[in-house]
């Protein structure tokens, strides 16, 4: 296996072709194994991922307290060439309850401080809020990053599930290196603004639910019970007849798949890694059989025939529901 390099935007740095999205190892997707989800980190960094992501809020800062001590425990060359990359700004309760963003400078200082001291760093490679806020005007919001890239804390700024227009004000403000947003086979929302406008703008891409959290993994089954913690219990695109059709799509993707030697996931991988060298997939596994199974999707090569077929199999707008319940789709400028 060979891990290339891409650039994180004209303003970013050089990180693996596949970043590691740890989300799933604290929070989301139902128990994880702390002692699994530390060696996955280093079996990561072992292969070559540089780029980890995380976000504050992660049950609670547990995640970075995990990404902490799998730093603290890898050897030093391995730790030195992890960059990371912090989501903030959501608000919770002590419930678990999801109570809005805040994107106001003071607010972003000040959860700057504690992720810093969760992580065991002096500094933050890219940040980023994780949902724009509404009532901040975005360059408010990036200003403040931008001080902080001035004081050695932080040193590229990202944006999360931005709209093209709020993308162009942010970069008006300050050098941007990377937009983090849903990018997968069957969510293809980015490709007819915000896609144009970041390579306009040179601003890379850092696409996280490449395999829609598990659905087009060709691992998830119809029979399958979610606990009420897991996000999926609760996502339109798992519920019902929308899971029958789905998963239809995957069994459609997983011949292709099958007449390549490859497994759905690693296929479906690739074709996001296809989509551009400006665009860095984030793997989201919770396992080293299942970081295993992703690095080997950097081997898959898809000619033009592999991606017609895969075209005609999952085309744009194929899967049957939206990818965020209702309430939750109100707060993504993605989709305004």
């Amino acid at each position: 296996m060979t891990m290339h390099t891409r650039s994180l935007g004209t303003t970013g740095p050089q990180v693996s072709a596949l970043g590691l999205g740890c989300m799933g190892m604290s929070a989301l997707y139902g128990e994880a194994d702390r002692a699994e989800s530390i060696a996955t980190i280093h079996a990561a960094l072992e292969a070559g991922v540089t780029l980890l992501d995380t976000g504050d809020f992660y049950a609670m800062g547990h995640n970075e307290m995990l990404i902490g001590e799998a730093l603290r425990t890898a050897p030093t060359a391995r730790r030195e060439q992890a960059l990371l990359s912090v989501k903030f700004g959501a608000l919770r309760d002590a419930d678990g309850n999801w109570n809005g963003y805040d994107g106001r400078p003071a607010a972003v200082k000040n959860f700057a401080a504690y992720s810093l001291q969760r992580l065991g760093v002096d500094h933050i490679d890219v940040y980023r809020i994780a949902r724009v806020d509404p009532d901040v005007p975005i360059e408010e919001t990036v200003g403040a990053i931008a001080e902080l890239v001035e004081k050695g804390y932080v040193r590229h700024i990202g944006l999360s599930e931005a709209g093209a227009d709020t993308i162009r004000r942010a970069a008006a403000t300050a050098p941007i290196s990377d937009l983090q947003i849903e990018y997968s086979l069957i969510s293809r929302g980015i490709e007819e603004r915000i896609l144009p406008t970041t390579r306009e703008l040179g601003i890379a891409v850092t696409a996280y639910g490449v395999l829609s959290r598990g659905l087009i993994s060709g691992h998830f089954r119809a029979d399958r019970q979610l606990s009420p913690t897991d996000f999926r219990a609760h996502s339109p695109r798992f519920q019902g007849e929308n899971l029958q059709h789905n998963l239809a799509l995957v069994e459609a993707l997983r011949k292709i798949a099958e007449g390549k030697g490859v497994s759905v996931a690693q296929i479906a991988i690739a074709w996001v890694l296809s989509r551009g060298e400006d665009i860095v997939p984030l793997i989201g596994a919770r396992t080293r059989e299942r970081l295993a199974e992703a690095l080997g999707a950097l081997e898959v090569t898809l000619d033009p025939a592999d991606l017609a077929a895969i075209e005609e199999a999952v085309p744009a707008g194929a899967a049957a529901g939206a990818r965020y319940p209702e309430a939750q789709m109100a707060h993504l400028d993605s989709e305004r």
